[in-house]
């Protein structure tokens, strides 16, 4: 299952990028984990790209894999994922507008 959040984003440093960047794959990671066991994941994959144009875009993007007999809906999993990594982005921004 395959989802992705789009959001735009302040003006931020070359560090401050990699750090959201990282913050929402961590959490991505963080959920997946909670929820299932690292035996029960085939293949996991997140991404999280930053595109700059006019604005700043954050992209996050999860592939989760489990074998049939895994009784979890993955869908709703990377979507509750996304979820939590997108507030905790908000939240990071907002902090780091705060500083600024």
């Amino acid at each position: 299952m395959k989802r992705v959040i789009h959001m735009g984003l302040p003006e931020l440093s070359e560090e401050q990028l990699i750090e959201i960047g990282e913050l929402a794959q961590g959490v991505v990671l963080k959920k997946v984990f909670s929820v299932l066991h690292r035996s029960d994941v085939k293949d996991i994959e997140v991404t999280a790209r930053i595109n700059r144009n006019e604005t700043l875009d954050l992209e996050v993007e999860a592939y989760v894999e489990v074998p049939v007999f895994v009784r979890v809906d993955v869908e709703r999993l990377v979507d509750e994922a996304l979820e939590e990594a997108y507030a905790a982005v908000e939240k990071r921004l907002r902090e780091i507008a705060g500083k600024d």
